[in-house]
C-alpha cells in the first residue's frame, strides 16, 4: 500500500522474518481482498500495533490448539498373529479366507467393516492417491512431515501448486494460508492479474513493477517486489475492489468526491499510448463527467508518467497501409485531445515521473499539474519525424513564450520539474518521498469546495480559448496525417526505432 494515512488496516494475516532478520507482517487492508495483502515491516505498523498484538496473541492460541488437535498418532507396528507359524501365499480363489488353526471357525472377512486409519483425501473429487497425506503414507514417508488436513487441502490450489508431500517454505503459500481457521474455505480468487508474463525488455524498472508487479493466479501466491511501495501494489489491490472500474490498461477508482485514473499500460513498461489506451481514458473520463465526481485526478502506476505514443505499435500498422493507418491514428488523437478540451470538471495531473511527447503536451489542457521533483519533461517531436500534437503549438507559446516553446517543440530540450514549474508548465513541485500523500491531501481539500463553484470557475477561464484549442487540434491532426502518410515520415520513425533510442 502507498501509505497508512490513506489505507486502513483491517487485520494482520501472517508473520515472517525478512532476510535481514526483521519482522514483517502480511497486512489485510480494509476494502481490499486477499490479492491486495502486502508484507510490511513492523516499523510501518507503529500506529496500528493493536492489530499486531491481536495477531500475535491469536498465533499463540492457535499454536496451542494445533498441538492438542493434530498430534501425530503413535507409530503402529504390524505383528503376525501368535498362532500363525507359517505363511502360505493365498490363491486368488482363496481370497477372503483365513488360513490357520482358526480357519474352521472364521471363514471370511467382511472388508466393509475394516476401518482405514489413513485420513481421507480432503478433496472429494480426487482419488486417495492424490491426497498429499495419503500419498506420503503410501510411500512410507514419515508422519511428522505432514501438516494438518486443513493445510493440506489449502495447498491444492491449482495446477501450478507444489507436488503433494513437498514442504512449503515459510514465505510461500503454506505460511500465508495455513493461518486460516480450519472450517473456513479460502475465498475465490478473482480475475488473476497478468503478472505471469515476462516484461518485454530487461529494464529493471518493470521487473520491480510486475509483482505491487505481486499477485499471481493461484490464491495467496505472490512475488515480493523490491521497488517503491506505491506502484504495482496499488494497481493490483485497486483492481480487485468493488469500487474500481475494470479496464485493461488503466486503474480507475471512484474515491470520495473524485475519480482517480491511473495509467497502467500492460503492453509497455513506460505507459505509452495506443488507440486502445486512449479510448479507455476517454471512457473513464466520460463516466466521471456523468457521475457525482467533482474532479478527475490523472496519474500513473510506476515511476513513469507517460512516454507519449507507442511508435512501435504504430509503425507495424503504417507499413501495412500507410495512408489508412495515419488517418486512423490522427483521428484517434483528435478525439482524445478534444475529450480534455471539452471536459467541464477540473482535471488534476499528478506527474510522478518522466512525461514525453503526447504525455507532456496534454498537461496544459489540465487545470492543475503537480509534479514529482524527479519528473522531467520533453517533446522530442523532431526526433520521431512528427509535428506537435495535443494543441502544444498553441498552449506552449501561450504559457512559456515563443522562444522557450520553440526550444521544446523543435529541438526537444529536456526540462526538469523545477524548470517546468518556472516556465508555467507545472503548478507546483512536490517532494518525492511524500509525493502521493501530498497529492491526495490537496485533492481531498479541493473536493470540499462546492462542485458548482469549481465548474463555473473553470468555465470562466477556459471558455475563451476552447474554440481556439479545438481549431488548433484540428490543424495539428491534419498535419500529422500528411507527415505520417508520407514515406519520409515513416522512414524517420523506422530509423529512430532501429537506432534503439529509448527516451524514457
Amino acid at each position: 500500500m502507498a501509505t497508512e494515512e490513506f489505507y486502513e488496516v483491517e487485520r494482520v494475516v501472517d508473520r515472517r522474518r525478512s532476510k535481514k532478520g526483521g519482522l514483517e507482517y502480511l497486512v489485510r487492508w480494509r476494502g481490499f481482498g486477499s490479492e491486495g495483502d502486502t508484507w510490511e515491516p513492523e516499523s510501518h505498523l507503529s500506529t496500528c500495533m493493536v492489530h499486531v498484538h491481536q495477531f500475535n496473541h491469536q498465533q499463540r492460541d492457535r499454536t496451542l490448539l494445533r498441538s492438542t488437535r493434530y498430534c501425530s498418532p503413535p507409530p503402529r507396528t504390524c505383528r503376525p498373529p501368535p498362532f500363525s507359524r507359517t505363511y502360505d501365499p493365498p490363491s486368488p480363489a482363496g481370497w477372503g479366507l483365513v488360513s490357520g488353526p482358526l480357519s474352521g471357525s472364521i471363514r471370511s472377512v467382511d472388508l466393509s467393516r475394516i476401518k482405514i486409519l489413513v485420513p481421507k483425501s480432503p478433496m472429494p473429487s480426487r482419488p486417495p492417491q492424490d491426497s498429499p497425506s495419503e500419498a506420503a503414507l503410501s510411500l512410507g514417508g514419515p508422519e511428522d512431515q505432514l501438516g494438518p488436513p486443513s493445510e493440506a487441502a489449502l495447498s491444492l490450489g491449482g495446477p501450478e501448486e507444489k507436488p503433494a508431500g513437498v514442504q512449503l517454505g515459510p514465505g510461500e503459500e503454506r505460511a500465508r494460508m495455513g493461518t486460516r481457521p480450519r472450517g473456513q474455505n479460502p475465498p475465490p480468487s478473482g480475475d488473476p492479474p497478468p503478472s505471469g508474463d515476462p516484461p518485454p525488455s530487461g529494464d529493471p524498472l518493470l521487473v520491480v513493477q510486475t509483482a505491487v508487479t505481486g499477485a499471481t493466479g493461484s490464491l495467496g501466491r505472490r512475488r515480493l517486489d523490491e521497488g517503491p511501495g506505491f506502484d504495482k501494489r496499488l494497481r493490483f489491490s485497486v483492481r480487485q475492489t468493488e469500487s474500481a472500474y475494470r479496464y485493461r490498461d488503466l486503474v480507475v477508482r471512484k474515491q470520495d468526491g473524485f475519480t482517480h485514473i491511473l495509467l497502467s499500460c500492460r503492453g509497455s513498461q513506460d505507459n505509452r499510448l495506443t488507440p486502445d489506451v486512449m479510448k479507455e481514458i476517454q471512457s473513464a473520463m466520460a463516466t466521471a463527467a456523468s457521475d457525482d465526481s467533482q474532479l478527475v485526478l490523472l496519474g500513473a502506476v510506476g515511476n513513469v508518467f507517460c512516454c507519449g505514443l507507442d511508435f512501435l505499435y504504430f509503425i507495424r500498422r503504417l507499413t501495412d497501409d500507410r495512408k489508412k493507418e495515419s488517418i486512423k491514428m490522427a483521428e484517434t488523437i483528435r478525439t482524445f485531445v478534444n475529450t480534455f478540451i471539452q471536459f467541464r470538471k477540473p482535471i488534476i495531473a499528478a506527474v510522478n515521473g518522466p512525461a514525453l511527447g503526447l504525455g507532456a503536451a496534454i498537461l496544459p489542457l489540465c487545470d492543475v499539474v503537480w509534479a514529482n521533483e524527479k519528473a522531467w519533461f520533453q517533446t522530442p517531436y523532431a526526433a520521431y519525424g512528427q509535428t506537435p500534437d495535443a494543441c502544444s503549438s498553441f498552449t506552449f507559446p501561450r504559457i512559456m513564450g515563443l522562444a522557450a516553446a520553440n526550444e521544446l517543440l523543435l529541438s526537444g530540450r529536456k526540462l526538469t520539474a523545477q524548470e517546468a514549474c518556472s516556465k508555467g508548465l507545472v503548478s507546483q513541485v512536490l517532494w518525492p518521498g511524500t509525493f502521493t500523500q501530498e497529492v491526495m491531501l490537496r485533492v481531498r481539500e479541493l473536493v470540499t469546495v462546492d462542485p458548482q463553484v469549481l465548474q463555473e470557475s473553470k468555465a470562466l477561464m477556459r471558455n475563451t480559448s476552447r474554440s481556439a484549442l479545438e481549431q488548433t487540434n484540428e490543424r495539428e491532426c491534419e498535419a500529422l496525417k500528411r507527415v505520417w502518410g508520407s514515406s519520409q515520415g515513416t522512414d524517420a520513425i523506422l530509423q529512430n526505432l532501429q537506432r534503439g533510442t529509448e527516451l524514457c
